[in-house]
């Protein structure tokens, strides 16, 4: 795996394709490039023409786990223009769906210069949604911090995960001074915390008028919790000329692939196994000129 360094971490990333512009494909949650079903998409988009750039994000795969910024998503679009730019690559495309959808947005908006196209699905918002998000992602964490400092984090499944894929994280976490890991912990959660005037977590809706690019966004599913219908339906009116299309998967897909995760499944959906279904309609969309 080819890596480079990022404000002191280490970002690793892999290139797929040998010509074409150049999209970077971003999952959701704390998901590597490795997570089964984003590969699948990633393949059928070079072999539609374009290149591909699959990036473990920060705290995500095989990079260095890192805590600094405004919110989870303001870091990892900090870390993806200075990928970029360690790369020599001009502006490009940013896909994403679920938490890579609201890092794409997030790039876009802070880094207008890196992005010619955008395409986006399974948008994350309402309280639901943003509720989960902070109580999966930051509490956990937090609460261990306060009763066993930071060298309690390498114990935790999710960061042991981490540790695993790179032994450098275990020193990492050990390392993180605990008042300052707590204040920034808040301050993520914070962003999860739904506010009038933010459709997205942790990023005012006047941001939007930043994004001037063609953009693509897959409307989520009718009962989707997590990425509900009507978000995607608010940021396509945030977002001037964007484009919305209905779901190429079906409209349950990620209710079920959730289903089946808690159950234990494996003959069925996982959570981004449908993802490779949005191909065509990418490639259309990316095709315009």
């Amino acid at each position: 795996m080819a890596s480079v360094t990022v404000n002191g971490g280490e970002v690793v990333y892999e290139i797929l394709g040998e010509a074409g512009d150049l999209v970077v494909l971003t999952p959701g949650g704390r998901f590597g490039m490795n997570v089964p079903g984003l590969r699948p998409l990633a393949e059928a988009i070079v072999a539609g023409g374009y290149r591909v750039l699959l990036w473990d994000r920060p705290n995500c795969g095989a990079s260095d786990v890192q805590f600094y910024g405004q919110s989870e998503s303001h870091m990892r679009a900090e870390t993806l223009d200075g990928l970029l730019d360690a790369l020599d690559e001009g502006p490009c495309i940013l896909a994403g769906g679920s938490g890579g959808a609201r890092d794409s947005m997030l790039t876009a908006m802070l880094y207008p210069e890196r992005v010619t196209k955008l395409a986006l699905w399974n948008i994350v918002g309402g309280v639901y949604g943003m509720f989960n998000l902070g109580a999966f992602y930051v509490l956990p964490s937090l609460q261990t911090v306060r009763g066993g400092g930071t060298e309690a984090l390498p114990k935790m499944r999710e960061w042991r995960e981490r540790v695993a894929a790179n032994p450098r994280n275990d020193q990492r976490l050990r390392n993180l001074d605990r008042d300052e890991f707590i204040k920034l912990s808040l301050r993520w959660l914070n962003a999860y915390v739904p506010k009038p005037g933010q459709t997205i977590a942790g990023v005012d809706d006047e941001m939007f008028e930043r994004i001037t690019v063609p953009t693509l966004i897959i409307r989520g599913g009718v009962g989707d919790l997590d990425h509900p219908k009507r978000t995607s339906l608010e940021v396509s009116c945030l977002i001037a000329g964007s484009t919305v299309i209905e779901p190429p998967w079906p409209e349950d897909a990620w209710e079920r692939a959730v289903e089946d995760q808690g159950s234990g499944r494996v003959d069925h959906f996982n959570l981004f196994d449908t993802w490779v279904q949005a191909a065509p309609p990418i490639l259309e969309f990316l095709d315009r000129r």
